[in-house]
């Protein structure tokens, strides 16, 4: 029995998609049409879950010490805030004089006449903490250090932003896995009709005694071939459509931030590929499937 090697299904699907480039072409504008609406969809939701990140980013408490405490005082306090567990990296410290004039660049007329030994503020070190779930011991161990009057924290806001954030992404991800598999019912319904086109082909190797294998390979590959053209197309026009969307957003939409795509093109690129090539092999295995049969 003659043996075939790799280059021969490669060279059978390239004739195929040529002889049928109607339906070849159909195949790779609604695979990339439904790679397209999702990844506009993934990129939307992973901008959500990135501002939804920053806004909830208040894992900082911070701790007021004595308004008389000086500087053996405040630097004493330093050294005992970053011996503590929870504390992610140096507390960072808030001079009583930096707070008042800042208070004084923001309203110069109710400030202003305030001087430093008027100064009611106090030195403050505001600290990032790691984990939420300890935070009131982190407290708790804050207001034993003598020289400390006051902590204050955002746990609870912290709490209620990350629940939300929670209940939107699970909404999004069940719409996205929904849209996945209508896209994909979709793809393979379309390689089905470019398959149907070809049945009288695959009757006739059939006939002559062709294996099973031999007439999926070339049919495998094409779906491969399909898989590659749509996933780049789909990239190359997400790539420049976000560019333009977020360059023109970015100016008119002060307080929303958005992901670069510098940062996320290669998981955008694998997706699409990843996607695009299973869905082209299975629409053709599943496709395949009925002309197959004994």
């Amino acid at each position: 029995m003659k043996r075939y090697n790799v280059f021969y299904f490669i060279f059978e699907a390239l004739k195929g998609m040529k002889r049928n480039g109607v339906m070849t072409f159909a195949s790779v504008a609604v695979l990339l049409s439904c790679l397209l609406v999702i990844g506009g969809f993934s990129l939307i939701v992973m901008n959500i879950d990135f501002n939804l990140d920053q806004l909830g980013n208040l894992n900082e408490m911070v701790a007021f010490c004595e308004s008389d405490a000086d500087d053996a005082t405040v630097s004493r306090i330093h050294k005992e805030i970053s011996a503590l567990d929870n504390v992610k990296g140096e507390p960072i410290l808030s001079t009583k004089e930096a707070q008042l004039e800042a208070l004084k660049q923001e309203n110069e007329s109710l400030y202003g006449d305030i001087t430093d030994e008027e100064n009611p503020l106090s030195d403050s070190f505001t600290i990032t903490y790691e984990d939420n779930s300890k935070v009131p011991e982190l407290a708790y161990q804050l207001m034993q250090i003598e020289g400390i009057r006051k902590v204050r924290n955002n746990l609870e806001l912290a709490n209620k932003i990350e629940a939300v954030k929670h209940g939107i992404m699970l909404v999004f991800i069940w719409f996205l896995a929904i849209l996945f598999v209508v896209s994909v019912f979709i793809i393979i319904n379309t390689i089905k009709l470019s398959v149907f086109s070809r049945r009288k082909e695959i009757s006739i190797m059939r006939y002559i005694g062709a294996t099973n294998w031999f007439i999926t390979l070339p049919f495998i590959f094409e779906g491969i071939f399909i898989g590659i053209a749509s996933g780049i197309g789909s990239f190359f026009i997400l790539k420049f459509g976000y560019s333009a969307i977020v360059s023109g957003a970015a100016s008119d939409i002060q307080m929303i931030s958005f992901i670069s795509f510098s940062e996320i093109s290669t998981v955008v690129l694998i997706a699409a590929l990843g996607i695009g090539i299973i869905t082209g092999v299975l629409g053709g295995l599943i496709s395949l499937g009925k002309y197959l049969k004994d």
